[in-house]
């Protein structure tokens, strides 16, 4: 039986904080540790909302912290599945931080989390495929395979030679 297929958009997740004092480190900006908390928390629920499943984390790829995000800003995380695989799904994450009485906003973060679903006793379980609809949603989906095996081979889980997808980036033989 074929796996059933939902879009990137019911697993759309938006999540709103406020960066308070106790969030913050020695200069008022929000603590890398607690936004990547706050990541995994958005993202985790993307990865439920698509596979109707337990999740955990697998893996995180880069976080860069390219602009701070000071104290009492309000910070809006979104998040959605960009490809599913098996068990496995990647989930898109961008974060952007506002200054609400002066209405300035900044792009802080992006980032793109890895879940696997699993049954009550803790075995991955199947999930729904993922039907990209937009023009992002489409990008983001044909570049998930590429991400998929950098990961798996920078994870020692699979051969660079076996790779296929990276290497046609590089034109490898």
């Amino acid at each position: 039986m074929p796996k059933k297929s939902k879009s990137c958009r019911e697993s759309f997740v938006t999540m709103t904080e406020m960066v308070l004092p106790n969030d913050t480190n020695t200069l008022n900006n929000l603590m890398g540790g607690r936004l990547m908390h706050w990541m995994d928390i958005v993202s985790a629920i993307a990865a439920q909302r698509h596979s109707n499943r337990i999740v955990v984390t697998a893996s995180v790829d880069n976080i860069s912290f390219s602009k701070p995000i000071q104290l009492g800003n309000v910070v809006t995380l979104t998040a959605f599945v960009t490809r599913s695989f098996n068990s496995s799904m990647e989930v898109y994450i961008e974060v952007t931080a506002e200054d609400v009485p002066s209405g300035k906003k900044i792009e802080s973060n992006r980032a793109f989390f890895t879940f696997v679903a699993v049954d009550q006793i803790g075995r991955p379980i199947d999930v729904p495929e993922v039907s990209p609809e937009t023009e992002l949603e489409q990008e983001l989906y044909e570049g998930a395979l590429r991400r998929r095996q950098l990961r798996l081979v920078l994870g020692k889980r699979m051969n660079p030679e076996d790779a296929v997808e990276l290497k046609s980036i590089f034109k490898m033989d």
